[in-house]
């Protein structure tokens, strides 16, 4: 493209005005670097998006798991929203962190930022982390007053690739 145009300025006899005494040569390798550096630049750009979206294969979608326990904090954030839930057993309380869909999908299934109240006792079905981590992919859950509140993601062991 350089070139192409470097061609047209001569065929209209014109002659570029160069700055710092630059030669044509000189020019014409400067925007060849530029045009370069921005055919590489460009593609990384998009790398850091494409990148923080992640696979659902961390998650044991063949497994689902109950826990009783007391929501600690609803974090109603993109690109998940996530239930922070503290679960008593054995003595002690595990805290869990599970990974819900997008505020946006959420909120086209009845969700709102005020679904769920630190303090809140649920009951909560999820597909846990293939790692043994105290996580998990939300699946539904029954808040204390009956009320119940769903994914929208299958409950029968076939995988989920996108949210």
């Amino acid at each position: 493209m350089c070139e192409w145009l470097i061609d047209c300025i001569k065929k209209m006899n014109v002659k570029p005005v160069l700055s710092g005494g630059a030669t044509e040569k000189e020019v014409r390798v400067s925007k060849r670097m530029t045009l370069a550096l921005l055919g590489l630049a460009l593609p990384l750009g998009f790398a850091g998006p494409a990148q923080a979206h992640h696979s659902f294969a961390m998650f044991d979608q063949k497994k689902i798991v109950t826990l009783v326990g007391t929501v600690s904090e609803f974090q109603w954030t993109n690109p998940h929203a996530f239930i922070e839930i503290d679960v008593p057993g054995g003595g002690k309380v595990v805290h869990w962190s599970i990974e819900l869909n997008s505020p946006n999908n959420l909120k086209r299934q009845g969700w709102s930022r005020a679904s769920l109240k630190t303090g809140d006792k649920i009951s909560l079905r999820m597909n846990p982390l293939r790692d043994g981590k105290p996580g998990g992919l939300f699946l539904d859950l029954k808040k204390a007053d009956g009320k119940l509140l769903d994914s929208g993601l299958p409950k029968d062991g076939k995988p989920v690739n996108v949210f």
